[in-house]
């Protein structure tokens, strides 16, 4: 039952569960050498199925054009 799961999550939304699975091991590996911060290893995990659910959506991981484009219209004020 949960390979069969596990299977249909990774052939919906690979980059996201591919994300996830990063972020997890990054955060165990935190948890593991680090102090035990349960809100760092949750912040870890987040960003990466935050990133891996961009990508599949098609949007680039950083967006950085809209940042830039934020940032430009809020100086513009200023010229």
């Amino acid at each position: 039952m949960w390979k069969r799961m596990l299977e249909q999550l990774w052939e919906g939304h690979p980059r996201k569960m591919a994300g996830l699975g990063i972020g997890a091991v990054l955060g165990i590996i935190y948890l593991f050498f680090g102090f035990w911060h349960m809100l760092i290893f949750a912040l870890i995990v987040y960003t990466g199925y935050y990133i891996g659910k961009r990508l599949d959506r098609g949007e680039p991981a950083f967006p950085v054009e809209d940042i830039w484009r934020q940032l430009m219209d809020k100086w513009r004020l200023f010229r």
